[in-house]
């Protein structure tokens, strides 16, 4: 009778411990990446959508490198200070990989990376917890938009609804969301449902390096420390 493989021992000593090895890895790409392009921009972004980050990367590929994750690992693989920056002045980048950031090198013209990043722009439907960005309220009367067989779920969307002769009916005026404040799970399943794309991903610069010089593209408070760095 073979032996079962359910009570087998396992030495822990034997394991891979593939984080280090794969930190290293990336810093070592990045490093690499600095050598091989001729600018580094950080950037932000807003409403990320992962899908669709894909497909912009693609479009950038045979020119370009992006880099998103731990902010630290990004950091120490450009390095913090004179002494160990990978290329003159790149510290300056380093210096603000903080938050939502990511790194971009590439081989593209500076005016040429502004026209993509600036005409980039996705819409999508807002996710829960988001900030909405405008109020939607629907009048009372009937929702045409809606076949009879949804009116009991959007009655546990806390909609006032009803069937009248098998159409479904808003018996009073309904606020879905109100500007400024966070979307509801329930809010966010309603805007779903009728189209409404509240959410826009875009990518924002926050800084360009190249061995000629370095840019900030926006105002932050410690702007003269990392100029001075």
């Amino acid at each position: 009778m073979p032996k079962s493989k359910r009570n087998r021992a396992v030495t822990l000593s034997k394991t891979k411990r593939k984080g280090r090895e794969h930190k290293e890895s990336i810093v070592n790409t990045i490093r690499q990446a600095a050598e091989n392009y001729n600018s580094a921009y950080v950037f932000s972004f807003e409403n990320m959508r992962n899908l669709k980050f894909k497909e912009f990367r693609e479009q950038l590929k045979s020119s370009s490198r992006f880099f998103l994750g731990s902010n630290k690992v990004m950091q120490v693989a450009l390095g913090r200070s004179v002494s160990d920056e990978v290329r003159p002045g790149i510290r300056k980048v380093s210096k603000l990989l903080q938050g939502d950031a990511g790194l971009l090198f590439t081989d593209l013209s500076k005016e040429e990376v502004e026209r993509l990043f600036n005409a980039y722009e996705e819409y999508d439907f807002a996710r829960t917890g988001s900030t909405v960005t405008e109020q939607v309220e629907l009048k009372e009367g009937p929702l045409e938009q809606f076949t009879h067989e949804m009116e009991p779920f959007l009655r546990k969307q806390g909609m006032p609804v009803r069937l009248n002769k098998g159409v479904v009916e808003l018996v009073s005026d309904f606020i879905v969301c109100e500007e400024g404040k966070p979307l509801s799970p329930e809010a966010s399943r309603i805007l779903r449902l009728l189209g409404i794309k509240m959410a826009t991903f875009r990518l924002l610069f926050i800084c360009r390096w190249s061995p000629e010089d370095f840019e900030l593209y926006i105002d932050r408070p410690d702007e003269s420390d990392v100029e001075s760095a």
